[in-house]
Parts: C-alpha cells; sequence; structure tokens
C-alpha cells in the first residue's frame, strides 16, 4: 500500500487528498496495471466502519480513502487537516473519465441496473468520444455463486480495461472491491450513485445544500423509503461520537465489544 498521510475519524481511515490528487495517482496506477481499490468515504462509511470491526479493515486497508461528504470533511479540519476538502465520488469520476481518455487508459463499468448502465456508457462516451470502454455489466440482485465470481473476473481482466468504477452500495461496494483486490487486474473505484446521476436516472442535490451539509436531506427527501432507517441510526451518533473523540473521551463501542 502507498503511504498516504491520512486521519482517523472514529477509527476509520480518511486520505489526505484532493481531486487533482486523487485522480493523478489512479491514473498513475492504471499505467502500471496495479491491482488497487479506492473508497470514497462518507458519514454511512465512517458509521458502518464504526459498527464493524470487519468492514473497518475494509476501509482501513484501502489504498485510497477520500473525504466525500461534508461532515467527514469537516472531521478532518477538526483533527488538523486544516486544508481538507471534499472529493465527492460523482465528481471523481467524470474527472478521471477525462484524463483516461486522454491518456488512453481503458475503463469498465461495474453495478448499477441494465438500464442505467446502457445510459450511463451511452453519456460518457458523448462527454468523452475517444474513451475506451471495453467492459461495462450489471450484475444480479443476489449473492453470486464462486464460479460465477471467477467468470466475471476473468472477463473483467479480458476486458482490458484499467480503471473500474464500482456502482453498488456501501457497504457492498467496499467488500467487493477488497475481495478482489489482486485478482482484477485494474484500480476499482467505488463510486456508489455517481452512476445513477451520471446517468440521469437521480437527481443530485443542489451546491448550496452539499456545501453545508445537507445533501443527506435531499436523498432523504427523495428516497425515503431506502433511506431513512440509514440516516436516523448514523448521523445522530456520527455527531456524539466524533465529539467524544475531540474531547478524548473513550467510548465502548457495543458491536466490536471495545473501548474505543
Amino acid at each position: 500500500m502507498d503511504s498516504l498521510e491520512s486521519k482517523f475519524v472514529l477509527g476509520m481511515k480518511v486520505s489526505a487528498t484532493s481531486y487533482e490528487h486523487a485522480s493523478n495517482l489512479i491514473v498513475s496506477w492504471a499505467k502500471q496495471t496495479l491491482s488497487k481499490y479506492v473508497c470514497i468515504a462518507t458519514v454511512n462509511n465512517v458509521m458502518e466502519a464504526y459498527d464493524s470491526p470487519t468492514f473497518q479493515n475494509v476501509m482501513n486497508e484501502a489504498d485510497l480513502v477520500t473525504p466525500d461528504g461534508m461532515p467527514v470533511v469537516w472531521a478532518l479540519q477538526l483533527l488538523g487537516w486544516k486544508n481538507a476538502s471534499r472529493v465527492y465520488g460523482p465528481d471523481l469520476t467524470p474527472i478521471l473519465l477525462a484524463k483516461a481518455a486522454r491518456e488512453g487508459i481503458p475503463v469498465g463499468f461495474y453495478g448499477s441496473s441494465p438500464e442505467v448502465l446502457r445510459l450511463l456508457v451511452e453519456r460518457v462516451k458523448e462527454l468523452n468520444p475517444t474513451l475506451q470502454v471495453p467492459y461495462a455489466y450489471s450484475p444480479p440482485f443476489r449473492n453470486l455463486s464462486p464460479s460465477e465470481d471467477q467468470q466475471i473476473t476473468e472477463e473483467i481482466n479480458r476486458s482490458g480495461a484499467r480503471i473500474l468504477f464500482i456502482g453498488l452500495n456501501t457497504p457492498k461496494q467496499d467488500f467487493w472491491m477488497a475481495a478482489h483486490c489482486n485478482r482484477v487486474q485494474a484500480v476499482m473505484v467505488g463510486v456508489g450513485a455517481a452512476f445513477d446521476f451520471i446517468a440521469g436516472s437521480k437527481q443530485q442535490a443542489p451546491r448550496w445544500m452539499m456545501k453545508i451539509g445537507l445533501e443527506w436531506l435531499f436523498r432523504l427527501a427523495t428516497e425515503p423509503r431506502r433511506l431513512w432507517k440509514r440516516y436516523l441510526k448514523h448521523n445522530p451518533r456520527y455527531i456524539l461520537f466524533f465529539a467524544l473523540q475531540i474531547l478524548g473521551i473513550k467510548r465502548y463501542n457495543l458491536q466490536s465489544g471495545k473501548t474505543i
């Protein structure tokens, strides 16, 4: 793993990075045909990692963890990284695609529904006419058998894709990337809802809401049945537990059974 400066938010690593740094690093890895994985971290990642030591290991073993949500950026600033800035998956994706097109790096897409994937590939090719997209696959909404998983891995490698965008959800996409590191010969970047946003199948929050950390409220309003439990469970605990971290007060994690 490359040595990067990082901070730990409730025990989860977040890398000191920016759009320029992250995109240049990913492109450099892709040119070397390295198998790496990049996680895009929101409050949901932090709290899922807090609740699950297994998932925390997945996040902390990632080659790069970008601060996706503004509450994570603010946490980094409070921890001493004064120049911390957001590296948002749906904005990082087009930056990487443009660089890949200029550098002749083939890319692939794994995740979402067949229709969203079709619209996504059409859209990114419109924006980047020289972009090579040799692989795009929408996996079934069930666990794959070992033989199916092996077949998909071989197909990705045969395609020649060197940056593979993963559009599942958290923590599913992060577990998938960790399980396929050193098997998939590409830099895997877990960008979550970026597929839907770029394809135009879902609406993004207004930029002013993103800047003040209220993107979660917009998403909750647009997908209440899917997201209400996540935000109700995670957001208040994140605020409380991070306040305790800043104050240096130890707390007991009921899930892991450890004092943090």
